[in-house]
């Protein structure tokens, strides 16, 4: 790794804005003879401003819109807007499906978190009142972004969003852009908040109480909150979109790991070549050795007919309950010295589920562990109806066996977060000008378990599918019948291979930062601003999986302990230059510069300057645009992840498609490959290793933004129009060396394709062909580039006898998103493409028109996802698959419609009662062939037959 990264143009312009600050300081200036307006800080600039609206657009979302959504978790909200790309939440039933993603963070298991741009969340910085929040702790890795669960919606009073690079603002991580969420922190009286909500179908039942107090007096304010949500699941078996692993296609892909046993072996005694399942309620299953399907004893060949359907044990929604409460006093030391504590404790308990976990056998069950791929199933156990041991190396490939008799699989997360601030906030007056200081200290954690029910003890499935007699000599061990078909496993072999696995992991963040701001001197356009500032932040994370993970037992995703921390400290230097005034050529033009040295303890030194614009042409007119480099360091999972195992849905070249398509890879290459002809892998899922990398480099950022925003006089106070305003911004986003693994299907598909050792590597057969092994780690790719535009409209009706109208239209178009790896290999993500459960539309859009008469109020809500393709891939043999000639599939372009009516009762000091409907025309999401779980991409659509009604009560005193 570089131990120092400097550009001349960086050093350059560091060494002027440093030493610019004790020049700038001495300047002489007139004394004011104007009172001083409150000062405000808002995202996107350090520096406290009378003026909020400054060179980077910012999307605030008031408690009111908020309220509108019908939602309650702050992750539902943001993944709203038309600016988010895709990220976890609650309709990802991430565990036992998923496995561990190559970054080392885990699966995310029941976390809300939010990606702007379509960069990732974890390329997003989420602020809590100005200061950075805990990255997320599922007890499955070491997260790099941030869980928006830990965070109750109760104690929040707007959220600023900016989608524009921030890195010398805030630091690491803000490549993408920055949530800022403001709590509530003046408030006098009493609120109580009920909420509940179902799907139509009767299931998904959300109920929820907010309670907040608060008081204040002459010298303090204090404001207290507690929140409590319960969402009930929603199970794929109850949707019929979900029904089965992909729409359409009925078991086609599913398991070969069935609950009668499939086991495929060449017959010692004859030579036979068997894939055969016992028949259907034949629990002692007669083998006389016959060869072919047309046979005399109590086996027929295996088919497709009897693939397990995994997908009815998954959940469309997964279940969770949340608790939080909140506190936040603030007491005038002075009347001009403010102190303030903040405290929240949170806990979050949620369920993951999937289908009875599988037993794997032999070279093409391809797990990884050896205690499965070389097992010896002896011809002694007492159920082996064969006559003859079946032995991995030799005359044995595959047994696949799902124990229907231990249940799904349950996963159960419990994640506590906790946090601690305090502070002093002031001003003070020097040199004829107000300087406004803060300093403040954080600390937060989050710490999380999850308890894994329904899997398996493989090494004590090895002994007791061994010599009995060993079995015998075992206190505890029963041998075990994986012959009998589905019921032959008693529970009390139950009791001796099926363990309670529990996983831990927590996230720690320490924290002090330092700032001023003030005006150094006047030009004749008007005051030079600044802000400076200084910041420290360790952050400390940790994974430990259950000991029987450990050494190699557990029969469900692998993954050793993973443990890091490092420390960065930081400084930053902001200005704000007037350019001119009341000119001829504008109103007014403002000149920003922001800069930020960072020291990491693993990398060493960054740099990241920025460079704005504000151009006030008329009263009317504003143009503005932006300049930034960033960078993003690589998180503890990034760096210290340890080997782990994620179950991809991916489609071997050389294979006969699941759906009976020949092979699509250069048979010539394939038998280079060692893949015999009319091989067909065993399943659609294939595993592949991934872990960190202690050798990457940070990412490295550039950030364009241009626009305008355009007030016209004759849409303010007209017969037609109390206010009008367009907003138009242009973007572009260019990453070097994003942290990221090839995509896995591109590696196998260019292995195949060229035979090149650099994606070959790491990708290893068996001798039947089937991918044994398949490395897939983390790399600096090779870069992303994407651009687009943000189209918003905000139209104010006058008031009239009927109420008054507000319509709100907001758009995002992306014009470019391109992902190249290191050796120049285009990654399958670009706009109006599905691929590996996420989707860039090239048009999203949110509209809504609100009304408000008297103590009535109404809104309706239009969200648009434009049209998306993606490969059918071996789905292509079915009609589901829209263009099976060019074997792709259409996801057309959805609409979703919500409406919401209220009316507020006058009683104490206020009861606001709302109902709302989310989806009215119940419209379904298009079917996706290539996403992994439910037939539906759960990142951008909602879920099928999801018309959603809700109730809420809203009463202050």
């Amino acid at each position: 790794m570089n131990d120092l990264h400097y550009r001349p143009l960086a050093v350059a312009v560091s060494l002027c804005l440093l030493l610019a600050v004790p020049a700038l300081a001495g300047a002489q200036e007139t004394p004011r003879t104007t009172t001083e307006l409150d000062r405000v800080e808002v995202t996107g600039s350090r520096i406290k401003r009378a003026e909020v609206e400054g060179q980077v657009p910012i999307q605030t979302l008031t408690r009111a819109e908020i309220e509108r959504t019908g939602m309650n978790s702050i992750g539902e909200v943001l993944q709203q807007l038309t600016g988010s790309g895709s990220a976890l939440n609650a309709k990802f039933n991430s565990s036992g499906n998923f496995g561990f993603p190559p970054d080392g963070s885990g699966v995310g298991a029941g976390s809300a978190q939010v990606d702007l741009r379509h960069l990732g969340a974890k390329r997003v910085l989420v602020l809590v009142d100005g200061i950075r929040w805990v990255n997320e702790s599922s007890a499955s890795g070491v997260g790099a972004a941030t869980d928006l669960n830990t965070i109750p919606l109760a104690i929040v009073e707007r959220i600023e969003v900016l989608e524009d690079g921030a890195s010398s603002l805030y630091g690491s991580d803000a490549i993408a852009g920055v949530v800022n969420i403001i709590t509530r922190r003046e408030f006098d009286g009493g609120q109580v908040t009920l909420n509940y909500g179902e799907y139509s179908k009767g299931d998904g039942t959300q109920k929820g109480v907010d309670l907040a107090w608060g008081t204040s007096g002459d010298r303090y304010t204090l404001f207290l909150g507690a929140s409590w949500t319960k969402q009930d699941p929603v199970y794929a078996r109850d949707r019929e979109q979900s029904r089965f692993p992909i729409p359409g296609t009925g078991l086609a892909f599913g398991s070969g790991g069935i609950p009668q046993g499939r086991f495929a072996f060449v017959d010692p005694n004859t030579g036979a070549e068997q894939d055969i399942v016992p028949n259907t309620g034949v629990s002692n299953p007669r083998y006389d050795g016959s060869a072919g399907c047309s046979r005399t004893d109590d086996y027929h060949c295996f088919t497709s007919a009897d693939r397990f359907n995994f997908a009815e044990y998954n959940m469309v929604l997964t279940p969770s309950e949340r608790k939080g409460i909140f506190g936040q006093f603030r007491f005038d030391i002075t009347d001009n010295v403010q102190w303030y504590i903040k405290a929240l404790g949170n806990r979050r308990e949620s369920t993951n589920q999937a289908g009875p976990e599988p037993l794997f056998f032999g070279p093409d069950g391809a797990t990884g562990n050896p205690l499965a791929d070389n097992i010896v199933v002896s011809a002694l156990n007492p159920y082996n109806p064969f006559g003859f041991d079946l032995v991995s190396s030799g005359n044995m490939s595959l047994i696949g066996r799902r124990p229907v008799e231990g249940g799904a699989r349950i996963f159960e997360q419990e994640v506590n977060t906790q946090y601690f601030a305090t502070g002093l906030v002031g001003q003070f007056e020097a040199g004829s000008r107000s300087w406004f200081w803060d300093v403040n200290g954080m600390y937060s954690k989050n710490k999380a378990e999850q308890t894994n029910y329904g899997s398996y003890d493989i090494f004590k499935v090895n002994m007791a599918l061994g010599d009995p007699a060993v079995c015998a000599a075992t206190p505890g061990c029963v041998p075990l019948n994986i012959f009998g078909g589905a019921g032959s496993i008693t529970p009390a072999m139950l009791d001796w291979i099926q363990p309670v696995v529990r996983d831990r992991s927590q996230n720690e963040l320490s924290l002090f930062t330092a700032n001023l701001s003030s005006d150094l001197f006047n030009l004749p356009a008007g005051p030079v601003s600044f802000a400076t500032g200084y910041e420290y932040r360790k952050y400390e994370g940790r994974y430990d999986p259950d000991p029987l993970t450990v050494i190699g037992h557990y029969n469900g995703v692998p993954s050793l302990p993973t443990s890091g921390s490092y420390d960065v400290n930081e400084a930053y230097l902001e200005l704000s230059v007037p350019i001119f005034a009341k000119s001829a050529i504008g109103e007014k033009l403002d000149l920003s510069l922001a800069g930020r040295y960072s020291d990491y303890s693993t990398f060493g030194g960054e740099f990241t300057p920025k460079y704005g614009l504000r151009w006030q042409v008329t009263n009317d007119f504003v143009l503005r645009t932006s300049y930034a480099e960033g960078f993003r360091a690589p998180s503890i999972g990034e760096l210290y992840g340890s080997a782990a195992r994620a179950d991809l849905q991916l489609f071997d070249p050389c294979s006969i498609g699941l759906g009976g398509t020949a092979p699509r890879g250069n048979p010539a290459n394939c038998a280079a490959l060692g893949v015999p002809s009319g091989f067909q892998q065993a399943n659609s899922q294939i595993s592949v290793t991934t872990g960190g990398n202690a050798e990457l480099d940070p990412e490295r950022s550039r950030s364009f933004s241009a626009g305008f925003v355009w007030s016209p006089w004759f849409g303010n106070d007209a017969a037609w129009s109390e206010r009008f305003d367009v907003e138009v911004t242009f973007y572009r986003h260019t990453i070097e060396g994003a942290i990221q693994a090839i995509n896995a299907q591109t590696q196998l598909d260019l292995c195949v394709d060229t035979l090149d050792p650099a994606y070959c590597d790491g990708i290893s057969r068996a001798s039947t062909g089937a991918v044994s092994s398949f490395n897939n780690r983390l790399t600096n790719l090779g870069s992303i580039k994407t651009d687009g535009w943000d189209v918003d409209l905000f139209w104010t009706f006058p008031q009239s006898d009927i109420g008054q109208f507000k319509l709100g239209w907001q758009n995002t178009f992306v014009g470019r998103y391109e992902a190249l790896g290191a050796a120049g290999q285009r990654q399958p993500q670009k706009p109006g493409v599905e691929v590996a459960d996420s989707s860039i539309p090239e048009w999203t859009s949110n509209a809504t028109l609100s009304w408000a008469l008297a103590n009535w109020s109404a809104s309706w809500t239009v969200r648009h996802i434009s049209e998306l393709t993606e490969d059918c891939g071996d789905a292509v043999a079915f009609p589901v698959c829209s263009n099976q000639q060019e074997g792709t599939n259409t996801l057309d372009a959805t609409t979703f419609h919500d409406l919401q009516v209220g009316y507020k009762v006058d009683w104490m000091k206020g009861l606001q009662l709302s109902a709302g409907l989310n989806n009215v025309f119940d419209k379904d999401p298009p079917i996706c062939l290539s996403c992994s779980l439910n037939g539906y991409d759960a990142s951008t659509y909602d879920i099928p037959r999801g018309r959603y009604w809700y109730l809420r009560a809203d009463l202050r005193f």
